[in-house]
């Protein structure tokens, strides 16, 4: 048997045990144990699985993970997020499908501090919903938004994804932090478009608020100012090279804890939940980047990236019609894995593919983040339509999937904006040291 038929192999015991219910990263060590066992033998697939998982929770680079985690974890414990969306409700609520439209803002100003598309998705529903349900809005609308609000969270930085990436790729992930920012603005426009383009079809899905003075418009500006704060000194740190995205996310988690204390708005019960919720996140995290690596060295000596990568270079088809191929697999992935997970599995196989094309590598973290989160309110899996629906328990599923369904077409459009003006991701990075 050839070493790229036991890769193949591997793939295909791989996708079926994700299906298992099996946690993803112990699928990944076990099957990358196995096959490195196989193709070598088992005391090294023992060393192998020893070593990669020692590297990997000993890593310095990955110290930004359970930084920028716990920095969102205070940033909701101390009540950050229900200060940006009333200060986005009293900007935008008076208009129709105002209330929606402050989701999305707030969402995007929560993703500045959180990182995570589910722990977005989470805090705004806890805080969002049940006053768009006081206010009598179509639950598919309002649920809908929600859920896809909270997919900017792997987008703007900082991003779990985009340092997972950057770790896999060897790419920068201050660079990769960077490229996320004008996507991440481009998106929130394209989802306030969506949103009033479905009002105005249909008024009753969501009835303007009462209108609030310009005065009263000014004092809300202080629920944005911290979070501000808190973007412009970790991102413009990072853009200026004042220091490295580790110490961005120590830095972010300082300051949020100081703004907590300061307001007197973290109790020690929130703190210690901060912690808790950190360590289970980041231990969860960590263990899918330790099975990763381990599936990523099989794979490597199976050598099915690299025979992939030279059989797409020899297709005769333009990069471009190869790259929508590729976009196609990440799309009908995202249908039934969580993102982290995708991300893990696909991007070691694709990247050399990636390379051989010659497309930036950072361009293309942005796009496979821009895929992915169209994954995460898509059926089967959904992630976070799963995560709205444990908030919203009244709320049928497939009610938050249809909700959630124009918004799927602002991320497409966004997606082919990037893939014919490259340099809308590509601007900031390139001003960077």
């Amino acid at each position: 048997m050839s070493l790229t038929t036991i890769g193949i192999i591997g793939i295909v015991l791989l996708i079926a045990g994700l299906f298992s219910r099996m946690p993803v990263g112990f699928v990944m060590a076990l099957l990358g144990l196995a096959g490195f066992s196989y193709v070598v033998n088992f005391e090294a697939g023992l060393n192998l699985l020893a070593r990669d998982i020692w590297d990997t929770f000993s890593s310095y680079s990955l110290t930004v993970i359970p930084l920028f985690v716990f920095m969102g974890q205070v940033a909701y414990q101390s009540g950050i997020s229900r200060r940006l969306y009333h200060a986005a409700y009293v900007m935008l609520g008076n208009r129709p499908g105002g209330l929606a439209l402050a989701t999305i803002g707030a969402c995007a100003g929560f993703s500045a501090i959180s990182g995570s598309t589910n722990a977005t998705a989470a805090t705004m529903a806890t805080v969002t919903i049940p006053e768009m349900k006081r206010r009598r809005y179509d639950m598919g609308l309002a649920t809908g938004t929600v859920a896809a609000g909270g997919s900017l969270g792997i987008l703007i930085p900082p991003s779990v994804i985009f340092i997972v990436y950057g770790i896999l790729t060897g790419q920068s992930i201050g660079k990769l932090f960077a490229a996320g920012i004008l996507p991440g603005i481009l998106l929130c426009g394209l989802f306030f478009l969506t949103i009033l383009i479905r009002v105005k079809i249909n008024p009753a899905l969501a009835p303007p608020g009462p209108k609030t003075t310009l005065r009263r418009k000014i004092r809300s500006f202080a629920g944005v100012l911290e979070t501000l704060v808190l973007f412009v000194m970790v991102m413009g740190g990072i853009f200026f090279g004042v220091f490295t995205p580790t110490e961005a996310a120590a830095v972010g988690a300082f300051l949020t804890i100081a703004m907590a204390l300061f307001r007197r708005q973290l109790s020690w019960q929130g703190f210690v939940q901060s912690l808790s919720d950190t360590t289970r996140i980041s231990c969860m995290v960590m263990v899918i980047v330790a099975g990763a690596v381990v599936f990523g060295h099989f794979m490597a000596i199976s050598r099915v990236p690299f025979e992939l990568a030279g059989w797409v270079g020899s297709l005769p088809l333009p990069p471009f019609a190869i790259m929508g191929l590729i976009i196609l697999v990440y799309l009908f992935g995202g249908c039934f894995m969580d993102a982290l997970a995708m991300i893990m599995l696909t991007v070691p196989i694709f990247f050399p593919v990636v390379q051989a094309l010659n497309f930036d590598p950072i361009w293309f973290g942005v796009i496979i983040v821009l895929v992915t989160e169209m994954g995460v309110i898509t059926p089967p899996v959904g992630v976070n339509v799963y995560v709205v629906h444990g908030v919203a328990k009244d709320v049928p599923l497939e009610t938050i999937f249809r909700g959630a369904f124009p918004m799927l077409l602002a991320l497409l459009v966004c997606i082919v904006l990037l893939i014919l003006f490259p340099r809308i991701a590509l601007f900031l990075p390139g001003l960077m040291q």
